[in-house]
C-alpha cells in the first residue's frame, strides 16, 4: 500500500503518544487530565485481559510469550563468550510494568545529582522526590521519603521462607547492614524488596493509570498498532503512520507527538523517520530528516551473574512447585487469602553492597530466590536450590540499538556490548567471590549450600572468573539511554532536559531511552517519574 493510501484517523488530537507501556500509560494520565486537550495513546499489544498479567507469579508465564512479549534477542555477545540472550519487552497496555519484577525502586540520590552534574537542571534527587512522594501510594504513609495516595501501590510482599531469612542474616554476617527501606536515597543494605502490587496482584502502570481514566471523552486507546513513523513537514513532527489490522492510518497531532516505546521502541521509531546516524540510516534507504548520532547509542543495562546453590534441610520453591499437594495448596492460599508464593515477585531479598572496598558506594545488586531453572520460560529445577543473582548497578559498557532494515515488523539490532570493559568484567569477577563468601558464612551452614553454577571448578582467579561471568551473565531487563538526555554540546545527546528532541520541532522522548546514566536499581519506577515530569513540562511549555 502506498503512503497516499493512508486513511486519515478521524479525530484532532493535540498529543499522541506512541505506547502504552510504562510511561505512556503516566503520560495519557497526566495529558488528558486537561479536558481541553484531545489525546490519542497508541500501543502495538492489546488489552490486558490474561490472568497471569495479574498474578504476580505470571511473568513465568508472560516472559517469551509473543501474546505478552516482544520476543526481541541480543545479538551474540563476545562478552557473552558468543551467547544471545533473549530480550523480554512487554507488548500490551502496561508494557513492561504487566511483566515485570514489581520491584519498587529508585535507585540513589547521587545517580539523579550525577544528572544533575552533567547540566541537566531539574533532574536531581532533590528535584525529583515531590515527584517519587506524588506517584507513590506507599503502605509506610506519608512520610520523609514516600507518599502515602498516590496511584502506585507499594506494598510488602505476602510470603516468606526461611532459607531467605538465613541469607539475610548470612549478609548482616558480612558486614552488609540489615535495611527496612531501600527507597530513602542511599540503598545499601540488605533486606525484603517492596513490590507493586495491591492486595496481592500485580499493578501496571495499565491498571494504577490508564484504565481510571478510560472514560474520559479526550483520552482515545487504539490497540494493535505497529507505528510505522513519525510524520514530519519540514523540521516540525505533526502525526504519526501506523498499521493497525491491515489498513495504513495516518493520524495528526496540532500540539506534539511523544515517543515512549521504551529503549528499544523509541529509537527504532526515530531511526525509521530518518531521525538517527545518517550513516545507519543511509545503509536502509532511509532519507535523513536529522542526522542524530546519538539515536541508539548509550545502550546500558544491568548484567547479572545468576549463581545456583543447592540447599538442603529447608524449602524452596523447586520442591514445592514439583509436588502436587504443594501446587495445590499454593493455589488454594492465593484464592483464599491473596499470599503465599503465587505473589511472588521474581527477586523477595535484595542486597546492595560493594563489589570491592575501593567503591565508594554500593555498586552491586543482590537479587535472590528461593528457586532455580535454566532461563525463565523453562521449567524450575527438580532439587532444593536458590538462586543468588548479582549485578553491576553501574556498567561502564556502551550497546547500540540499530534498524535490521527499513521494515517496521523487523526486530531491530540489540547488541548490549556486554563486559567489555576491563571494570566491567572485574566487577563481575568480583561480584562473583562475594557471592561466594555469602555462602560460606555461618548463617548458611546448616543448609549445607553446594555451588551449581557458576560451579565448584571454576577458580577465583580473575581471569577464570571473567569467563565464568560471560557464561552465566544475563540481562536483569533494564535497558536504558539509547535517545539520552543531555546538553546540546554533547554531540551524542538526542533530547533536552525538557524531553524535546534537540533540532526538531513538535517531537519528545518520554520513557528510559532519555536516562543519560544508569540508576543504581531496578529502572521501572524511575520511568514513571520521568513520564511525570515529562507531562509536566508538556503542560507548562503548552501555556506559554
Amino acid at each position: 500500500m502506498t503512503e497516499t493510501a493512508a486513511t486519515r484517523l478521524e479525530g484532532d488530537f493535540d498529543y499522541i503518544v506512541v505506547g502504552a507501556g510504562s510511561a505512556g500509560c503516566v503520560l495519557a494520565n497526566r495529558l488528558s487530565a486537561d479536558p481541553g486537550k484531545r489525546v490519542l495513546l497508541l500501543e502495538a499489544g492489546g488489552r490486558d485481559n490474561w490472568i497471569w498479567f495479574h498474578i504476580p507469579v505470571g511473568y513465568l508465564f508472560a516472559m517469551g510469550n509473543p501474546r505478552a512479549d516482544w520476543m526481541f534477542q541480543t545479538e551474540k555477545e563476545p562478552g557473552l563468550n558468543g551467547r544471545a540472550l533473549n530480550y523480554p519487552r512487554g507488548k500490551v497496555i502496561g508494557g513492561c510494568s504487566a511483566i515485570n519484577g514489581m520491584i519498587s525502586m529508585r535507585g540513589q540520590a547521587q545517580d539523579y545529582d550525577h544528572w544533575r552534574q552533567l547540566g541537566l537542571a531539574g533532574w536531581g534527587y532533590d528535584d525529583l522526590l515531590p515527584v517519587f512522594r506524588k506517584l507513590d501510594g506507599h503502605f509506610l504513609g506519608d512520610t520523609e521519603h514516600h507518599g502515602g495516595s498516590g496511584e502506585w501501590k507499594v506494598e510488602r510482599m505476602r510470603v516468606s521462607w526461611d532459607i531467605l531469612d538465613a541469607v539475610a542474616r548470612a549478609a548482616t554476617e558480612m558486614g552488609v547492614p540489615p535495611s527496612t527501606d531501600f527507597n530513602t536515597g542511599d540503598n545499601e543494605g540488605v533486606g525484603y524488596f517492596h513490590v507493586n502490587q495491591k492486595r496481592g496482584v500485580r499493578l501496571s502502570t495499565a491498571t494504577a493509570f490508564l484504565k481510571p481514566v478510560l472514560g474520559r471523552a479526550n483520552l482515545k486507546l487504539e490497540t494493535g498498532v505497529l507505528v510505522e513513523r513519525v510524520v514530519f513537514e519540514g523540521k516540525r513532527a505533526v502525526g504519526v503512520r501506523f498499521r493497525q489490522g491491515g489498513r495504513l492510518v495516518e493520524a495528526r497531532a496540532k500540539g506534539e507527538v511523544i515517543l515512549a516505546a521504551g529503549a528499544i521502541g523509541s529509537p527504532q521509531i526515530l531511526q525509521l523517520s530518518g531521525v538517527g546516524p545518517a550513516e545507519w540510516l543511509a545503509e536502509h534507504g532511509i532519507a535523513p530528516v536529522l542526522d542524530k548520532p546519538g539515536v541508539g547509542r548509550n545502550l546500558q543495562d544491568h548484567l547479572q551473574q545468576r549463581a545456583i546453590f543447592k540447599v538442603q534441610n529447608t524449602k524452596t520453591l523447586n520442591t514445592t512447585y514439583h509436588s502436587l499437594v504443594g501446587r495445590a495448596l499454593m493455589g488454594l492460599q492465593y484464592a483464599l487469602f491473596q499470599s503465599g508464593p503465587l505473589t511472588m515477585a521474581p527477586s523477595q531479598l535484595g542486597i546492595f553492597t560493594r563489589s570491592s572496598p575501593d567503591h565508594e558506594r554500593a555498586n552491586i545488586e543482590f537479587h535472590v530466590q528461593p528457586l532455580s531453572l535454566d532461563k525463565f520460560g523453562e521449567p524450575l529445577h527438580r532439587f532444593g536450590a536458590i538462586t543468588v543473582s548479582a549485578c553491576n548497578l553501574r556498567p561502564t559498557s556502551r550497546g547500540t540499538l540499530r534498524l535490521r532494515s527499513a521494515d517496521p515488523a523487523d526486530k531491530p539490532v540489540i547488541a548490549p556490548n556486554y563486559l567489555s570493559t576491563p571494570e566491567d568484567r572485574r566487577v563481575a569477577a568480583d561480584a562473583i567471590r562475594v557471592t561466594r563468601r555469602l555462602m560460606k558464612q555461618p548463617a548458611m551452614q546448616p543448609f549445607v549450600p553446594e555451588e551449581y553454577l557458576p560451579g565448584p571448578s571454576v577458580g577465583d582467579d580473575e581471569a577464570s572468573l571473567a569467563k565464568a561471568a560471560g557464561d552465566i551473565g544475563t540481562t536483569i531487563f533494564h535497558p536504558i539511554g539509547t535517545a539520552k538526555m543531555g546538553l546540546p554540546s554533547d554531540p551524542t545527546t538526542v533530547v533536552d532536559e525538557r524531553l524535546r528532541v534537540i533540532g526538531l520541532q513538535g517531537l519528545r522522548v518520554i520513557d528510559a531511552s532519555v536516562m543519560p546514566t544508569i540508576t543504581s536499581g531496578n529502572t521501572n519506577t524511575p520511568t514513571l517519574v520521568i513520564a511525570d515530569k515529562g507531562a509536566a513540562m508538556i503542560a507548562e511549555d503548552a501555556r506559554r
